[in-house]
């Protein structure tokens, strides 16, 4: 059988039929399920004729692949880019159930999603529901949340709720997954549906992601334009210096999550108050040995900071959405330690 040897001569669909023999049967198995028909039926063509294939031919192969995916650039992942993908593989309904699981608030039960709307948004859902359901809810959430969601319902109804709780025994069964199942068919989908992208919400994050030069010059030429979307994206952006939102114990949540290089590179453009926030949530060892590295480091390049600046403040915004950590919503509002 003769040999297959002559790597520049490779057609795309050879290239991609040597591919996909190279891995197992199960990812061979789901690229096709991803394939158009005319696709699939130039790649089996090309698959069945290829015969023995040299190794220093796939090592070419693969070594292009590498170079080619590093070329792309970055990969941008999306809710319009996700359900586009579902849809070709899952029925409609399912792929909106889906979504409307994704687009809520994070957490892997009912309960932890609850647990991150915002108590402004679940109050105003919770008033217009029976006592007892709200008093099933406000049982199953973290006792602090509970409090907030508490405040903000009227005076009356919300001793109603307080009676009920006092006098509630073990919630049976069928009436959490009653209260779960509403919940999830009426609140959850329409809070889903209501939280697809806010311009404003969206240029944020986008802002969030420039190095510090890029962000500056783009919110003074808005302001220049509109002062009011300016304002609206700042308010809504969450920087290094916002840090300052979390309280004690959630700093201290956050340096044990944060790599030790990216922690001293962030500390090296930090405010004062924001080096005085990490260093009086250390250990005292721990304080000393990072102004030590901090010494130790040298000029860095500006990037270099505001990219693991970007990492730290990602990383908190994680445990934030996660219930591991706490940031105000007031940007004002001061901390007291």
């Amino acid at each position: 059988m003769p040999r297959l040897s002559d790597y520049s001569r490779l057609s795309g669909a050879q290239k991609a039929a040597i591919l996909m023999l190279a891995l197992n049967e199960e990812l061979s198995a789901r690229l096709f399920g991803l394939m158009a028909e005319e696709e699939i039926k130039e790649v089996s063509a090309a698959m069945a004729t290829l015969g023995a294939v040299e190794s220093g031919v796939v090592e070419n192969l693969f070594r292009e692949f590498s170079d080619q995916l590093s070329l792309a650039g970055n990969l941008v992942g999306t809710f319009e880019s996700t359900e586009r993908l579902l849809a070709r593989s899952l029925p409609k309904d399912r792929v909106s159930q889906i979504m409307e699981e994704i687009r809520g608030p994070a957490g892997r039960t009912m309960w932890d999603k609850l647990g991150n709307v915002s108590e402004t948004v679940l109050a105003n859902y919770l008033r217009n529901e029976y006592p007892q359901t709200v008093a099933v809810v406000l049982s199953k959430i973290r006792p602090e949340h509970a409090a907030r969601v508490l405040a903000l319902l009227p005076e009356s109804f919300a001793m109603e709720v307080v009676v009920r709780m006092l006098r509630m025994d073990a919630v049976q069964r069928e009436v959490l997954d009653g209260v779960e199942r509403t919940l999830r068919a009426e609140f959850m989908s329409n809070l889903a549906r209501a939280s697809k992208r806010d311009a404003h919400e969206m240029m944020a994050d986008i802002f969030n992601n420039l190095d510090r030069a890029a962000e500056q010059r783009f919110i003074a030429a808005l302001e220049e334009r509109s002062r009011d979307s300016a304002e609206r994206i700042k308010a809504l952006m969450f920087t290094f210096e916002d840090l300052k939102r979390i309280d004690g114990q959630g700093v201290q949540t956050l340096l044990r999550a944060v790599e030790k290089d990216k922690l001293v590179l962030a500390m090296k453009g930090a405010s004062e108050d924001i080096r005085a926030l990490f260093f009086s949530n250390m250990s005292e060892r721990a304080a000393k040995m990072l102004r030590e590295d901090l010494e130790a480091l040298g000029p860095v390049r500006l990037r270099e900071v505001d990219e693991a600046q970007a990492a730290v403040v990602a990383r908190a915004k994680d445990m934030a959405a996660t219930g591991q950590i706490t940031i105000t919503e007031n940007k004002d509002e001061a901390m007291v330690y």
